[in-house]
């Protein structure tokens, strides 16, 4: 399982090399050599999923957070791309919603009445999609789950 994320707000027109950099060295870079460190290992043995944490950054796109999205449509690849190079293994993905772990403010909690659950996401949750993947039979791969309670319809 991979998960690292950085997450800025930045107007877009005033996003610098060093914000993007910021954002695109832990987002995207990061899950790309964690992939490829676990891939030697685990290529190496008999079994293994791989799963990459992703966001709801490639399926709903936000106005102020241009460079965080573009990090996590970017994990999109490296999800996709192994597994079709690491086939039979599978390498799967899950897009979690809103998960707050600290105090929420009020744009956390607008996010949360828009989504259709009703209610903010958890993180046993996204570890509950996370161990599906882990548990399933290597055919099902390529996939990403929005844990998301519906928030992307919106």
């Amino acid at each position: 399982m991979n998960n690292a994320a950085r997450f800025t707000r930045v107007d877009r027109l005033e996003i610098e090399e060093a914000d993007w950099d910021f954002i695109h060295s832990v987002n995207l870079k990061a899950v790309f050599i964690c992939c490829q460190a676990a891939a030697k290992i685990m290529l190496a043995g008999e079994g293994g999923h791989f799963v990459n944490i992703g966001s709801l950054g490639p399926l709903k796109p936000c106005a102020h957070h241009a460079h965080y999205g573009a990090s996590k449509a970017g994990v999109v690849m490296p999800t996709k791309s192994p597994a079709k190079a690491w086939a039979p293994k599978a390498v799967n993905g899950v897009a979690p919603g809103v998960i707050p772990f600290e105090r929420t403010d009020r744009r956390i909690e607008k996010l949360i009445q828009a989504t259709p659950a009703g209610r903010a996401g958890t993180g046993e949750e996204i570890a509950e999609a996370t161990l599906l993947f882990m548990k399933a039979t290597q055919s099902i791969t390529w996939q990403t789950i929005a844990v998301e309670g519906g928030l992307s319809l919106r």
